[in-house]
């Protein structure tokens, strides 16, 4: 029977993993297919606190993961595909892999999977022009032309931020009108460093030499006319889908776009001794120190449910 098996790594589950190793309470991190998380996809990480020169997204992984199994962490690389809470209080935990394990308390820090656009070449662009993320890598494209994808508010507030940056930024939407919020709609509208491109969808990726993103090309879906149009880095804002599947039929409160719902002022979910840590239960920040700062608070609230049994 385990203490704490935490589910998923990232900033949130590695996190969660050194302070509950640090408690004396031998934590498993159940890794999944891609440990690390997100920023293992990334290149330089510039705004995590402590690395005023910036640093790679998988090394910052590798350290935390080093920094985990340094105080007794221990890390298995299995997909959890279902996870359940028994009569007797504990849960049991099946892998994609066969395997069994039972523990007393869980941390669910899976994360949110972004939507991207499906297009043939475009995960071996990201980090090269083509991202889901304008506070991690707007600074990255300054007065140069940049392309958001989206029409919701999270798509206009990457637009909006990302005018801090770039020359123009263009916001490419397959709609006539976007889907934002009227206050969103109004604000990234009237903004003159933010064109709209309607009616548009992106259906390829073009490259330069060096193999970064220098163009897409565009189909307007009413006309059915292709256009190229020049940019830097295509930011990807169509929303993200948190990686909760496996908790289907677990009695896990989600909420409607099915993240974990958190206990408003910890990390509990509606089953006493599931806590969530970081993307999984976020969809305003998604940063990764937020996610970070969650994992923290998950290992704490885990440690003080353990004591109190």
């Amino acid at each position: 029977m385990e203490n704490v098996i935490i589910i998923g790594t990232g900033c949130a589950g590695w996190t969660a993993a050194i302070y509950t190793a640090r408690a004396n309470l031998n934590p498993l991190v159940l890794a999944g297919e891609q440990p690390g998380g997100q920023l293992t996809t990334t290149t330089e990480v510039e705004n995590f606190p402590g690395f005023p020169e910036g640093i790679q997204g998988p090394e910052l992984m590798m350290n935390m993961q080093k920094q985990a199994e340094k105080f007794g962490t221990r890390v298995e690389y299995d997909l959890v595909s279902s996870v359940k809470k028994e009569n007797e209080g504990h849960f049991t935990l099946e892998t994609q892999g066969g395997t069994t394990h039972q523990a007393k308390a869980v941390i669910v820090a899976t994360g949110a999977i972004p939507r991207y656009l499906g297009l043939e070449n475009e995960m071996s662009l990201v980090g090269h022009g083509v991202t889901s993320c304008a506070t991690c890598d707007g600074a990255f494209y300054p007065d140069v032309p940049v392309a958001v994808i989206g029409g919701g508010d999270s798509a206009c507030e990457e637009a909006d931020f990302l005018t801090k940056f770039a020359s123009r930024v263009y916001l490419v939407h397959r709609r006539d009108e976007l889907r934002a919020s009227k206050i969103m709609a109004d604000r990234v509208l009237g903004n003159e460093k933010i064109e709209p491109v309607w009616d548009s969808e992106v259906k390829e990726y073009l490259t330069d030499d060096e193999g970064e993103v220098r163009a897409v090309t565009l189909l307007n879906n009413k006309t059915n006319e292709s256009s190229e149009l020049e940019v830097k880095c295509v930011f990807v804002a169509i929303g993200h889908d948190p990686a909760t599947g496996f908790l289907d039929g677990s009695g896990v409160a989600l909420d409607d776009e099915k993240y974990i719902i958190q206990n408003g002022h910890d990390t509990k979910s509606n089953i006493e001794g599931l806590f969530s840590a970081g993307d999984v239960s976020d969809h305003v920040y998604r940063q990764a120190i937020t996610a970070a700062g969650n994992g923290c608070q998950a290992a704490l609230d885990a440690e003080r449910y353990l004591a109190a049994l």
